[in-house]
């Protein structure tokens, strides 16, 4: 699966579970606390102030994790 900043946070949890870690120690979202994981990579980087390099960085190094 290719990972885009258009993907939805769940959809991307259930197909990387490593994704949690990686978002959480980036600060994107508190998946582990309760908050609803609603909206896109894009949507919830973007909330926590992240710029759209920034967020091609993170698509990025999703889908290269995606591949260890």
């Amino acid at each position: 699966m290719k990972i885009t900043k258009e993907i939805f946070i769940e959809d991307l949890v259930r197909e990387l579970p490593d994704a949690v870690e990686y978002l959480m120690k980036h600060g994107i979202r508190c998946l582990q606390c309760g908050e609803p994981v609603w909206g896109t990579l894009e949507t919830a980087a973007k909330e926590k102030g992240f710029t759209p390099e920034q967020i091609d960085i993170f698509v990025n190094e999703l889908n290269a994790l995606q591949k260890e």
